[in-house]
């Protein structure tokens, strides 16, 4: 099912274009490195005897399909994604492996879902790229029935993430057209404000907040380092427009920063998160 009645704005090209091919080609890797953070969901998942359960922006479809494995035949798992390329992508695996998870291609935050047709909505790190996080979370109140939880894991600030930043802070002097970030905008540290965060669900109808910090070791083969930054993040998409100078320069610059967090054959650093749950509350019926 696709959703494509607005007009593209910039989350929808970039991750339409390279940054959706990107996560596609490193799948693996990236699946592998947040594997804690998959197996976190599917076990709350399973604690809440869950049966419906959509997983926003689900990507190529790794937590979905964990989810979807774990429920087996009593649930129903839906993952939905604003990528063309990756929610194929999903679908493909789904198919190949034979898990009956459904995939819909579509912007979360304005797509008409079933009303009530969920008891529980998961994301890691799939919710921080609405250019309205209120009616986002407003909308996927409405996808929800009354008394389902919301569970999903997002970014503290740059600051607590330091691995995250590395590549663009090592090339940004190389590399001059690199974009800042910008605090509160669509995008990986969105959600570092965790008072934003509990504002943002309040104002979207969602009760019980509670909004946890959530320290996790992330690991990657060393094997695997260079792919990961040149094709992910600002200074991937950046290199496609690098000449071969510029490019190699930045590779060698980059990978040295990263040498703090190479440790022999594995790659370690700690992923500064917040894991924020909150429940759909009854809907009040006037007299």
């Amino acid at each position: 099912m696709d959703d494509t009645r607005k007009p593209e704005d910039e989350q929808t090209k970039l991750w339409n274009g390279s940054a959706g091919w990107a996560w596609v080609e490193t799948q693996e890797v990236l699946d592998s490195m947040f594997r804690p953070f998959e197996d976190l969901l599917v076990e709350a998942a399973v604690a809440r005897s869950a049966r419906r359960v959509l997983d926003v922006g689900c990507g190529t479809g790794g937590t979905t399909l964990a989810v979807a494995r774990r429920l087996g035949e009593q649930g129903r798992c839906t993952g939905v994604d604003i990528s063309e390329p990756m929610v194929a992508a999903a679908r493909t695996r789904a198919e190949r492996e034979g898990t009956p998870a459904r995939f819909i291609r579509a912007n979360a935050q304005l797509h008409a879902f079933e009303p009530a047709s969920f008891d529980l909505l998961l994301s890691r790190f799939g919710v921080m790229f609405f250019d309205d996080s209120v009616q986002a979370f407003a909308n996927l109140r409405r996808a929800a029935r009354d008394d389902a939880g919301l569970l999903f894991i997002a970014w503290r600030s740059p600051a607590e993430n330091p691995f995250m930043t590395t590549a663009e802070r090592a090339a940004a002097p190389l590399m001059p057209n690199l974009p800042a970030r910008r605090p509160d905008a669509p995008g990986q540290f969105a959600f570092a404000d965790s008072h934003r965060v509990h504002r943002i669900l309040e104002e979207s109808g969602w009760s019980g907040i509670d909004i946890q910090p959530l320290d996790v070791t992330c690991t990657l083969s060393e094997r695997e380092l260079v792919r990961y930054f040149t094709r992910l993040g600002p200074v991937g998409r950046f290199l496609h427009e690098a000449d071969e100078r510029t490019r190699t320069r930045v590779i060698e610059t980059v990978r040295a920063a990263f040498e703090p967090y190479v440790f022999g054959t594995e790659v370690r650093f700690t992923a500064a998160c917040w894991k924020v749950g909150a429940r759909a509350p009854a809907a009040r019926h006037s007299r």
